[in-house]
């Protein structure tokens, strides 16, 4: 799941990763205390403080992936250079969803949730970090403000119907 904060990356990928019996990584749990710190001063990541939380991630996916054989994770995954980034830590199959909300709507989940380090006026330094996935990503784009349930049916249909990645690569697809 990717997307800014407060779109349900992680609402939607803890469903999503019950849905499949696989386990679910938050990866806001990856960041390390200067970034958290950084964050809830009100102060946005930078590309060398999201490196290395990048790399964490994206290895506890690739050695959960080694021993459970699938994984859901929550990333905010902004840029295309991120996401590749990501990629090629993980080394196997990876499908990017974008959850996707009007700014409004951001905002106002960000001013509901109390229990989160990230502050809502981070939200404008994500939006402008924000690089919507190109079509030849394949990534499944979704409205954000539909019902977790409705999101979650429509995610696990995209994949069961989905083409494996290594068919898609290897055809230039």
């Amino acid at each position: 799941m990717m997307g800014v904060s407060g779109c349900g990356k992680s609402t939607l990928g803890a469903l999503l990763a019950r849905r499949l019996d696989c386990a679910f990584l938050e990866g806001d749990a990856f960041h390390d205390e200067k970034a958290v710190t950084k964050m809830r001063s009100g102060q946005p990541l930078n590309d060398d403080d999201r490196w290395p939380w990048l790399d964490r991630l994206g290895l506890a996916i690739k050695e959960t992936l080694a021993s459970d054989g699938q994984v859901v994770a929550a990333c905010s995954a902004l840029r295309l250079r991120y996401r590749e980034r990501l990629r090629a830590v993980i080394g196997g199959s990876v499908r990017f969803i974008l959850l996707d909300a009007s700014r409004d709507e951001l905002l106002h989940r960000l001013r509901q949730r109390t229990d989160h380090y990230m502050p809502a006026s981070l939200l404008d330094s994500q939006l402008a970090t924000l690089e919507r996935p190109a079509d030849e990503e394949k990534v499944l784009r979704l409205d954000a403000v539909a019902l977790p349930d409705e999101l979650c049916d429509r995610v696990h249909a995209w994949l069961e119907d989905a083409p494996s990645l290594t068919t898609d690569r290897a055809s230039g697809h």
